[in-house]
């Protein structure tokens, strides 16, 4: 075995704990068997079952069956090509703070996989299978050995399935990429001004007038509970509460802080109903309702919300108000705090344990409560000094549509806050968060992935693998096994675009126009909504932003060519001539629709101002590629001229903007540079 290896010899996401490399390999062909050694049960085979499939997918090879279609298990060690050594089951059900750690050395006769736990093992099969590789010699994995554990015992993904709906094969898609890149928590957000997305025996008037039909029945909910914890995954529900209510006053206005009748909102923000922590009547119903939920779901963690409760109606109550004085709770804070520990009770005499978003933080605040902050990293500090325990999303809200690069750079664990070491023990990890107001079920997976797979790396990976460039390196090959696995985050965007397009898009066309939405992003969350408030959640998301993903693998292709031409003194012809193809074509491309599909299709020629920015700015990188080439002098001005033409290329038009724009101002800037003269006195 050769000595450990750069992150850049690997493909993995999450990066390993420790993985070393040598020049051998095993051989995988359709004699390819697997022998288990130790423990042995329904989900591990299931595991190993999902893991074969996907590899006969792959390489197109077929395993061995039996008469019944199950995959056929090697009799013995020795006739294995891999033997798979789980010492016990672990909980049926994941619980926080399981064994999820796992061995695996591959030989050039046998891979030896070794776990403690179910869990450990099936994610070894998922390093695995991201092992697998190819040449002329056929399939084979590499000679390596790996040690492997998490950093954080909570790496969690958030699905808002409540301002627009999301069923349930979208979840469970979503649960395959889990899987795959070893998040184990699914915090399902269920309730919130928008709709009540959880069926309720008990207490059916919720569901029933505050759902719009978009419910998941307690069936469904099993079969999700079920699904997530053959994979290793953990799934925590959240009812929002006392805030972000409106769906529950729909059916229940007798529990609002505000005299109703209530009506479900259809549009974003932070609205005021919230419950009436002074009602007897809203403790009768949260006891009958999370006593319900309590048993149907079997996680220890029950989020209640929390989070961005405004107070207006508090406020505006004189009832509340005197009970406020009468119980010296001091102010609305003392108000929800004291809310908090009687829900903290209910959920106790159900042994669960509360969870909340930032603004639960209290000094009543009970013991064993759990703070998820959204605030930023004094929220992990002040939490974790107070005692209690924390997990993170701030800096992990994939809805922004940020770079992910800035996703993978935020710790869980405070950079710029010193935490002593008995606060670090208390941050128990992290979740991206998928909130969905301007997602779909036909979007949300570009929405999550690939980037998600990056956050799953800084929950999973040491510290230290924080190599931006080598993530998105491995970031488009662990697209493709997301894509394996079922997810539609590339898959969509043509049947999209040909929607959009219309009918009378020419195959010519709709290449044009693919070739654009490469090269657009989505504005941030606060200019989307902003700029689109009159689109409400009824309404469809099909848009060219719709199409369009931030993190752009051909924009960031074009960024990287840029940096190449320039890193070195005078960028050679070769990669000035690629310049000039990729510039060319856009123009080509933008020129194209400008003057055909845009004047057929009016939902294009909505777009239009964006493809005429994509002419223009192509123009100023050809000019500055054939500046560079010719290294002539340039007119006075010339630098200045060009950016400003840069700037008005990057305004926004229809919530999308070009991505490409940075690099050109590079291109720009180097080509200004290489043409002025020398200045007088100075080295030539």
């Amino acid at each position: 075995m050769n000595a450990p290896v750069s992150t850049h010899d690997v493909s993995l996401m999450p990066l390993p704990a420790g993985v070393s490399l040598g020049s051998g390999r095993l051989a995988v062909t359709g004699a390819l068997r697997v022998f288990l050694r130790g423990h042995d049960d329904a989900r591990l085979r299931a595991g190993i079952s999902r893991a074969l499939c996907r590899l006969e997918e792959r390489t197109g090879l077929a395993f061995a069956r039996r008469p019944d279609s199950e995959y056929a298990f090697a009799e013995n060690a020795a006739t294995a090509t891999c033997v798979i050594d789980c010492a016990a089951s672990g909980s049926p059900v994941p619980i926080l703070g399981e064994d999820e750690s796992y061995a695996l050395e591959i030989s050039s006769t046998q891979a030896t996989l070794r776990a403690p736990t179910v869990l450990g093992a099936l994610h070894g099969l998922e390093t695995l299978l991201q092992l697998l590789r190819s040449d002329a010699g056929g399939w084979y994995l590499p000679e390596a050995k790996i040690d492997d554990r998490p950093r954080f015992p909570w790496r969690g993904l958030m699905i808002d399935v409540v301002r627009h709906w999301q069923p349930l094969d979208v979840i469970k898609r979503n649960l395959n990429g889990m899987a795959l890149v070893k998040l184990n928590v699914l915090h399902l957000h269920l309730t919130d001004d928008q709709g009540f997305r959880i069926e309720s025996k008990t207490c059916p008037r919720l569901h029933e007038l505050g759902s719009d039909g978009h419910y998941f029945t307690h069936e469904q909910i099993r079969e999700i509970i079920a699904y997530a914890a053959e994979r290793g995954i953990r799934v925590v529900p959240e009812f929002d509460i006392p805030g972000h209510a409106t769906s529950w006053l729909v059916g229940h206005p007798e529990l609002a802080s505000a005299p109703g009748p209530y009506g479900i909102e259809r549009g974003r923000g932070i609205f005021d109903p919230v419950l009436d922590p002074t009602n007897p009547k809203v403790y009768e119903i949260l006891e009958k309702f999370l006593g319900e939920m309590a048993a149907l779901f079997p996680d220890a963690y029950l989020h209640i919300g929390g989070d961005e409760n405004n107070g207006v109606h508090w406020s505006a109550n004189p009832g509340i108000q005197a009970f406020i004085r009468e119980h010296r709770l001091q102010d609305n804070a003392g108000l929800h705090a004291h809310f908090n520990g009687r829900i903290h009770k209910i959920l106790a005499q159900h042994g669960k344990q509360l969870v909340g978003w930032d603004e639960i933080l209290h000094p009543s605040l009970p013991a064993g409560s759990v703070v998820h902050s959204w605030r930023g990293a004094a929220g992990v500090a002040e939490a974790t000094r107070h005692g209690f325990a924390c997990i993170r999303s701030n800096g992990y809200y994939i809805n922004l549509s940020v770079p992910v690069s800035e996703h993978y750079l935020t710790d869980p664990m405070p950079s710029d806050i010193p935490l002593a070491a008995a606060q670090e023990k208390l941050v128990l990890g992290g979740e991206a968060t998928m909130w969905s107001e301007w997602v779909t079920p036909e979007i949300i997976d570009s929405r999550i992935w690939p980037r998600t797979a990056a956050i799953a790396e800084r929950f999973w990976s040491p510290r230290e693998a924080s190599d931006v460039a080598d993530m998105y390196r491995r970031l488009q090959i662990i697209s493709r096994r997301l894509e394996e696995a079922g997810l539609r985050h590339e898959s969509y965007v043509d049947p999209a675009l040909r929607r959009f397009a219309g009918d009378t898009a020419t195959p010519a066309d709709l290449a044009a126009l693919r070739m654009v939405t490469d090269l657009l992003e989505p504005v941030t969350l606060d200019p989307r909504n902003e700029t689109q408030k009159h689109i409400d959640l009824l309404a469809p998301l099909a848009g060219l932003v719709d199409c369009a993903r931030s993190d752009n693998p051909a924009a960031r292709a074009f960024a990287d060519l840029v940096d190449t031409a320039l890193t070195v003194k005078s960028a050679s012809a070769a990669d000035l001539a690629a310049l000039t193809q990729q510039l060319t074509g856009w123009k080509a491309a933008a020129i194209l629709l400008a003057t055909g599909l845009c004047e057929r299709s009016p939902r294009l020629n909505e777009a239009l101002p964006l493809i005429q920015a994509l002419v223009a700015a192509s123009e100023v990188g050809l000019e500055a590629v054939e500046a560079l080439g010719a290294k002539r002098m340039l007119a006075a001005g010339w630098r200045e001229t060009q950016l400003a033409k840069l700037a008005a290329a990057a305004v926004p038009h229809v919530a999308a903007e070009l991505a490409v724009i940075a690099a050109l101002q590079q291109l720009v800037a180097a080509a200004a540079v290489g043409s002025a003269p020398a200045q007088p006195g100075s080295c030539s």
